[in-house]
């Protein structure tokens, strides 16, 4: 029976496609669904030496089913790790993680640019636990070196940045993070591993909301854990545990989102990059953020740490959040939701939605304005993306 087994020579492109996928007796060529809650064994001997774990096999899908391992499998594939755990979304992944490695007293060091919720995450329910969340600008590896204590487990950042696409350098943190007996975990969800590879830079862990490019489509909510054996058996642990666990379903769909990766995202950076030039150009635009714009303050590292710059920019106009919500207000195609990470061009105000819940002073600190406009570029034509975005930039200049 054949199987699509992994092949050191293998490219990103292939391990996307044929990667984990575990042939059954059918000898089906797509991935198929088992969504099923639990499996039958051939004698009680048999289920006591699989749920005692003498022997692999199925026990009951909140921690074992075998759709979602083809996609655990897939996705550690293509950021060369050990292991991949999967997840009810994005924010458990970071839960899980936090909870498997972490414990009261414990410290975390994190970028101040973050999703708005994995900062009430951080301060509010891992507060409560007596874990403390210190935050530092992204860029500055003296302020990462200076708030670390001995306390400090785990170094946590999002690179690029939402929505201002600024820049960590993987590498320097990691080297920070060993040096200090800390963990380092990236999340990934804006590049993924056809634009970033991050445990290739040294990071420890990588975490992901598969809701994003991994599926592409807007279609399902996941996540996902992706690191060494050893770390990835604790997250287990609380995926199995606490049950933060990925549907059948979900799982097939980000499997197959998986197979056109490196299509998309190519497709994705070439529209971004474009709409990130004529935005530039743009009167009525004060500032673009977007690392692949040679005026990016980090654009030289961005370039050596990835193979592309995104699909995420945000950019500044004059008048504040009238003339933002005007903005946006004024478009006819692009879809006005806090999603990201789909083939339809998205729009947003993060200061009152995906930033929202941040105190003035955090979204100050964040460089969350009113004026500030996020967009994820789509796959749609690009005249028609910039012409519906002129609708409203046009007026503010009349």
């Amino acid at each position: 029976m054949q199987d699509d087994t992994v092949e050191p020579s293998w490219s990103l492109e292939t391990l996307a496609i044929r990667a984990g996928h575990e042939r059954t007796a059918e000898q089906e060529h797509s991935e198929p669904i088992f969504p099923t809650s639990s499996f039958v064994y051939g004698s009680a001997a048999e289920a006591a030496r699989k749920f005692g774990g003498e022997e692999p096999g199925n026990v009951y899908s909140r921690f074992t089913n075998p759709t979602v391992r083809t996609f655990e499998k897939r996705l550690a594939a293509l950021e060369g790790g050990e292991r991949c755990v999967a997840t009810s979304s994005g924010m458990s992944a970071i839960l899980s993680t936090a909870l498997a490695l972490l414990q009261a007293g414990d410290e975390i060091v994190a970028s101040r640019s973050l999703f708005g919720s994995t900062v009430s995450l951080f301060d509010k329910y891992l507060g409560k636990l007596g874990i403390t969340t210190r935050y530092v600008e992204l860029s500055d590896l003296s302020a990462w070196e200076a708030a670390i204590t001995p306390a400090t487990k785990l170094l946590f950042a999002e690179t690029p940045s939402n929505p201002l696409s600024e820049i960590a350098d993987i590498t320097a943190l990691a080297v920070l993070a060993k040096r200090h007996g800390a963990l380092l975990a990236i999340d990934n969800c804006f590049l993924t591993p056809a634009l970033q590879q991050p445990l290739a830079l040294g990071a420890d862990l990588i975490i992901h909301s598969a809701t994003k490019y991994l599926d592409g489509q807007g279609r399902a909510v996941g996540g996902a854990v992706v690191g060494s054996h050893q770390l990835l058996e604790e997250v287990f642990g609380v995926v199995r545990t606490c049950g933060p666990c990925l549907s059948p379903f979900n799982a097939w769909v980000f499997t197959k989102g998986l197979e056109t990766l490196s299509l998309r995202m190519n497709a994705h950076c070439e529209n971004t990059q474009q709409l990130a030039q004529w935005l530039e150009q743009h009167p009525s635009v004060a500032c673009v953020y977007y690392s692949g714009l040679e005026d990016h303050p980090q654009h030289a590292l961005a370039k050596q740490q990835q193979k592309g710059f995104g699909a995420v920019l945000g950019f500044e106009v004059n008048g504040g959040q009238a003339a933002a919500w005007q903005v946006i207000d004024a478009t006819q195609m692009v879809s006005i939701t806090g999603n990201l990470g789909d083939v339809k061009t998205t729009i947003t105000h993060p200061a009152t939605t995906t930033h929202g819940r941040l105190s003035d002073a955090q979204k100050m600190a964040s460089g969350i304005t009113p004026g500030l406009i996020r967009v994820a570029v789509g796959l749609e034509s690009q005249g028609d993306i910039q012409r519906d975005l002129a609708r409203g930039l046009d007026q503010l200049t009349r």
